[in-house]
């Protein structure tokens, strides 16, 4: 995406793996233990003391991240931030009648920070009251020493309070575009007329389409919380001894309707390509769509360029053989070299890199599955900061969120009766598809 925060080393983690938490045993070094510099395993407590910030001591910003990201697998945050609050009113004394101002003044700040950049990074855990709860408890006892710290309470909360209200009406607004779009997706519908208007009729500027499809990705990304991550990854592979402790939590909405938006444009284009009834006509709308993916490359908008190439290349498309023959392929097949899955998308990699660098300037074992996770991941939450530098338009948005979709069997319908079948298994394919979405022999 465009305009990339320099704020990626913040985010950068630290090498521990959460996967070796042990019940409290504290080794030589205070129950961490480190290998090459690097912090690599400890017991929960240990972490926890070493997420705990001092009146001489402020734990890194990238362990934060790490910790808070991945412990979540092992404690819930209520119980995570529980016990960070009952450490500290221990460690600083906080229930003695009289307090030690001098020392408080030097933790408040601190442990106000630390808190700060939990509600900033995963706004999500404080929904839940009891976090809320434990979060104004620790400020109260801060609080007498500096008046100072009541302002800071309330700032942190108007701005906890703001950014849950503007994820809140995001998700609502998704939900309502979801609603609109489910009772649009078409099985076929014969031609002429076509089920809809064409994109080139909302839009015929490559570039100003690109820019809109960003608006889609960059509001989509915005809704997803870090955690969404880790709660997808153990679900698709669970470690051994991990005992899922977020079922209560929110669950992962907000990557799973990403993941809808990504196959909906993926349909979309192959729907636009299918359609119409002239061969020339799917040839201009080839070529339209290559522009647009060329566009969605130089703004670094790389998903909707994925999305847009995977559209292209869906069987229906590709078999359209007499269409492709009238486009002018060479730029295509530049954008597919950019997205080769060899070597692990190594020149897609590569770009995605060239782009981060031009914005700022204008496999491991299951032991540190997490230490990759979590890297992944801050560089995804520096990527969803970005606001989007084109004007919005709303027609254009509109129409990508609700434009009617051939379902698969629709889109094959539609290229079989754009292009007829080659070989007899296709043959087969058209006659039952023309029986069951048309009720034609």
């Amino acid at each position: 995406m465009p305009q990339t925060l320099s704020s990626t080393s913040m985010f950068t983690p630290c090498g521990f793996s959460p996967h070796n938490l042990h019940p409290s045993k504290e080794d030589d070094e205070g129950g961490l233990i480190f290998q090459d510099g690097n912090l690599t395993s400890a017991s929960l407590d240990a972490l926890i003391q070493h997420l705990i910030p001092t009146a001489e001591y402020y734990p890194e910003k990238a362990y934060i991240f790490t910790f808070l990201l991945s412990s979540r697998l092992f404690i819930e945050p209520h119980e995570l931030l529980s016990r960070v609050c009952h450490k500290c009113i221990e460690q600083q004394q906080l229930d003695d009648p009289v307090l030690d101002k001098a020392r408080i003044r030097k933790f408040g700040p601190k442990i106000l920070q630390l808190l700060t950049e939990w509600t900033e990074t995963f706004p999500y855990d404080f929904q839940e009251e009891r976090m809320i709860g434990c979060l104004k408890d620790i400020i109260h006892r801060i609080a007498p020493c500096d008046e100072a710290y009541w302002k800071k309470m309330n700032q942190l909360l108007q701005t906890l309070n703001q950014k849950l209200a503007a994820l809140n009406h995001g998700q609502e607004g998704i939900v309502k575009i979801n609603a609109a779009v489910s009772d649009k997706v078409v099985a076929f519908k014969s031609k002429p007329p076509s089920i809809q208007r064409e994109i080139l009729s909302v839009c015929s500027d490559p570039y100003t389409l690109a820019q809109q499809l960003t608006h889609v990705e960059l509001e989509r990304l915005s809704h997803i919380g870090p955690e969404e991550f880790v709660q997808a990854f153990v679900h698709k592979d669970p470690l051994e001894s991990t005992k899922p402790c977020f079922s209560e939590q929110k669950k992962t909405s907000n990557l799973e309707a990403y993941v809808k938006w990504f196959n909906r444009l993926c349909y979309l284009v192959a729907t636009e390509i299918c359609m119409p009834a002239k061969k020339k006509q799917r040839a201009q709308v080839i070529e339209f769509f290559i522009d647009v993916a060329r566009e969605c490359f130089n703004i670094g908008n790389f998903n909707s360029l994925m999305a847009i190439i995977s559209g292209m290349n869906m069987s229906p498309v590709s078999r359209l053989k007499k269409t492709w023959s009238k486009v002018k392929t060479a730029k295509f097949f530049i954008l597919e070299h950019q997205m080769d899955p060899t070597g692990n998308f190594y020149n897609y990699r590569t770009a995605l890199r060239g782009a981060a660098h031009r914005s700022l300037t204008a496999h491991s074992n299951r032991e540190k599955k997490f230490l990759e996770l979590a890297k992944q991941v801050g560089e995804f939450i520096t990527w969803k900061q970005v606001e989007c530098p084109f004007e919005q338009d709303d027609n254009i948005i509109h129409y990508l969120h609700t434009a009617p979709i051939f379902t698969e069997d629709g889109l094959y319908l539609a290229s079989y009766e754009s292009e007829s079948p080659e070989n007899q298994t296709e043959k087969e394919r058209w006659k039952t598809l023309r029986s069951t979405i048309l009720g034609k022999t």
